[in-house]
């Protein structure tokens, strides 16, 4: 790294405001300069400009200083424990990740520093593994090029939630004057508190993963890393597991901050972001693909299908198959552990698989707030407690398999999916035929979701105010096209009509939009705001029902017509100017 580069103030970003201002350009100078970007539970997320509002030196350095001032002053004990700070394979991630370690120690706090990129969970590891007060991960993981970001953990390895996002944010309004120590990423090469945890981490993850593994898999896979950190964790994590070495998209598997042969770095986008591994699998005779995103935080599945169709797996099918694996090969190996002492967890926006397969196997299930920063925290109260954490995962291709990290792990995740896909092909069957066998046994679960785009704050403000008031003032709607609502969820306002006293019992957040609506024949469909990306987002899920003649066909179609129905009347694409998804 060009230590000399970083050790000035970034004439870079100052020559872009400065020909901003030359050029008058109020309109931009303003969205740069009077919004800062909001610091939250996902911590920070967006474009690499000048200005405060986007990523770049100064506002990592103001990050920075805030928190580290909010951890010096509320846990006094970072100054002997530390910090871990990771960094992915984009633009200027190890260029703010020197500046981040920086901040840290010329106020004398250790840092554990990784010299090379890493995976996402391996930050979240390493906070527990070295007993550090916080992590911090620099990546936007499966964003645009543009787009970095700044992942913060607590010191029980889960992402931090409210209220300390709060205290963060207020801290870092509170320290916003950059130190002229805190641009001098010199320091970082000369002082002993910095330390390098790779070595150490790469061993212990890697040890601890044996936990997951029950046989031996021999299977041969097709890995792509999506230009992005994984090949190499991948490929030690198979050594563990006794896996073959996975067949690798060539074209894809060292970083490459361009993300050239992909329109999105997205493996959740389908057949699009995957062709090239689609491709590289037919031509070695691989009937499944893993893929990672570029900090390897979540996985994808595809399988080839009879007659050469390949099959993309949506997170809600991987979350099926992966918690009935996780149950099945658990019992085999703990058949006197109490049923009443396990957990599985899921988002509210995920498939209810695994309520349904709790309520039959007896084990728990729980249900928490979009994204695994509400998944990890509860996790790390179940394990206090002395429970066994089995499984979490959400629907966006996130899975946390066992409880060595408390966030989701697409390094993991490959493992157990590789060796789950040899068990099954070794009883004769495939991915998708096991699926169709769990739904069988469990009933089927139905979903459809997608998104909007919509870069316009104000906009996605009045789109949900408009819900919000659709039969008049504070009357949610109660109908969709011809479909009956029975409950209204809204955890922005804290309206949960289901409830005697119309509270609901998910924690309410004023800074995200969400509403949930429960219809009449059963089909439940909700609404979101993304915390990382310009997107509306829509989940949506329905259950065959017999009594009412309806099978897994017509339970389909009719999912469809639904989705089709909150299009036309609560999203309104033409009229609010959302764009349509594009793989």
């Amino acid at each position: 790294m060009n230590i000399m580069y970083i050790c000035v103030k970034n004439e870079a970003t100052r020559s872009d405001i400065l020909q901003l201002v030359n050029e008058k350009n109020i309109e931009e100078l303003k969205k740069r300069l009077l919004k800062r970007m909001e610091f939250g539970t996902a911590g920070l997320r967006t474009r690499m400009a000048a200005g405060f509002s986007m990523m770049n030196d100064l506002t990592i350095i103001q990050t920075t200083q805030g928190l580290c001032q909010y951890l010096l002053k509320n846990c006094p004990s970072v100054k002997s424990k530390g910090v871990v700070v990771g960094y992915d394979g984009r633009h200027n991630s190890e260029r703010f990740a020197w500046l981040t370690t920086t901040v840290f120690i010329n106020a004398e706090v250790p840092v554990y520093l990784y010299s090379r990129v890493c995976p996402t969970p391996y930050v979240a590891y390493a906070v527990i593994y070295c007993k550090a007060d916080c992590g911090i991960m620099v990546t936007a993981s499966h964003n645009p090029k543009e787009d970095n970001g700044y992942k913060v953990y607590g010191s029980n390895g889960s992402q931090i939630i409210s209220p300390v996002d709060k205290y963060v944010a207020k801290s870092i309004e509170e320290n916003l004057a950059p130190l002229i120590t805190s641009w001098d990423a010199s320091v970082v090469e000369k002082i002993p508190l910095r330390k390098d945890p790779y070595n150490d981490i790469l061993k212990h993850y890697n040890e601890d993963l044996k936990k997951l593994c029950y046989f031996r898999s021999v299977h041969t896979f097709t890995y792509t890393a999506m230009h992005g950190v994984g090949y190499p964790y991948v490929i030690e994590a198979c050594k563990v597991f006794g896996v073959r070495e996975p067949v690798p998209v060539v074209e894809q598997i060292m970083p490459d901050p361009e993300f050239p042969t992909v329109r999105y770095p997205n493996p959740e986008e389908g057949e699009g972001a995957l062709s090239l591994a689609i491709d590289t699998a037919n031509a070695n005779n691989s009937s499944v693909i893993l893929a990672n995103d570029p900090d390897a935080d979540r996985l994808a599945v595809a399988e080839k299908l009879e007659g050469g169709k390949w099959h993309i797996f949506s997170g809600n099918e991987i979350g099926a198959l992966l918690g009935w694996w996780s149950w099945l090969s658990f019992r085999q190996k703990n058949p006197d552990v109490p049923a009443s002492d396990v957990y599985m967890l899921a988002s509210t926006v995920s498939s209810k698989i695994l309520q349904t397969i709790a309520r039959i196997e007896g084990f728990n299930f729980e249900e928490t707030l979009t994204g695994f920063k509400w998944m990890g925290n509860k996790s790390d109260e179940y394990l206090k407690a002395g429970k066994t954490v089995l499984f979490a995962f959400e629907e966006a291709i996130g899975f946390m398999c066992g409880s060595s990290v408390l966030d989701k792990d697409g390094v993991s995740a490959s493992m157990v999916t590789a060796e789950m896909a040899t068990y099954v092909y070794d009883q004769g069957l495939t991915l998708y035929k096991q699926l169709e066998n769990i739904y069988q046994k469990y009933g089927y679960h139905i979903s459809l979701n997608s998104y909007f785009i919509c870069h316009d704050k104000d906009v996605i403000k009045r789109l949900f105010d408009d819900l919000r008031n659709f039969n008049g003032t504070g009357k949610h709607p109660d109908t969709c096209g011809p479909y009956k609502i029975k409950y209204v969820r809204d955890l922005t306002v804290g309206i949960d009509n289901s409830k005697p006293d119309n509270i609901p019992t998910l924690p309410v957040s004023k800074s995200s939009q969400m509403v949930t609506f429960t219809f009449e024949n059963g089909c439940v469909a909700t609404l979101r705001t993304s915390g990382t990306e310009p997107k509306i987002k829509y989940y949506t899920e329905h259950k065959p029902d017999p009594q009412k003649g309806l099978d897994k066909q017509s339970t389909q179609h009719e999912l469809e017509d639904i989705v089709q129905c909150i299009i036309t009347y609560f999203l309104q694409p033409e009229k609010y100017n959302l764009q349509t998804r594009v793989s």
